[in-house]
C-alpha cells in the first residue's frame, strides 16, 4: 500500500496560487482553472501528497466554473469538514493525508450519479493521463478510468 503524506518539498515547489489554495484554504477564480475543460482520461491527485482523489470518468460539466466530480476515487482519501466561512454553511473537502484544501461538496450534483457535486480547485490537483498511470504507480485505478478509444 502506498503511503501518502504532506511533502514539504512539494509544498516549497508550489506556485503562489497553488500554495494559497491548498495551504491557506483559498479558492481560484471561477473559469480560470487549468483542469476545468480537461476531457482527457486519467486521474486527479493531490498536488502535495499524490493521493488519488478523482477519476475523469466521474468528472462532469456543472457550469459552476470549477472542475466538478460526482465522487472521489476512494472516500478514504478525502476528508470532509464543516466550513462556516463566507457567511454560509458548507462542507469543505480536503485530502486526508496531504491535508490540502481541495474545494467543497454540494448536494446539487446529477441525481442519477449520487446527487453530489465535488467542486474542486484545479490548483489543488495534478492530472495523470491514463497512459501514464501505471508508470506513476496508479495502475490500481485504471479500472476507474474510461478506456481510450
Amino acid at each position: 500500500m502506498t503511503e501518502y503524506r504532506k511533502d514539504p518539498d512539494r509544498i516549497a515547489a508550489l506556485s503562489p496560487e497553488e500554495y494559497r489554495v491548498t495551504q491557506k484554504n483559498g479558492t481560484e477564480r471561477p473559469g480560470t482553472g487549468k483542469y476545468l475543460n480537461n476531457k482527457e482520461p486519467g486521474i486527479y491527485v493531490d498536488i502535495v501528497s499524490g493521493e488519488p482523489l478523482f477519476a475523469s470518468s466521474d468528472k462532469y460539466e456543472s457550469g459552476c466554473g470549477w472542475p466538478s466530480f460526482t465522487k472521489p476515487i476512494e472516500s478514504a482519501h478525502v476528508a470532509e469538514k464543516h466550513d462556516f466561512t463566507m457567511g454560509m454553511i458548507r462542507t469543505e473537502v480536503r485530502s486526508r493525508d496531504g491535508d490540502s484544501h481541495l474545494g467543497h461538496v454540494f448536494p446539487d450534483g446529477p441525481s442519477d450519479r449520487g446527487g453530489l457535486r465535488y467542486c474542486i480547485n484545479s490548483a489543488s490537483l495534478r492530472f495523470i493521463h491514463r497512459d501514464d498511470m501505471e508508470a506513476q504507480g496508479y495502475g490500481a485505478y485504471l479500472d476507474q478510468v474510461e478506456d481510450v478509444t
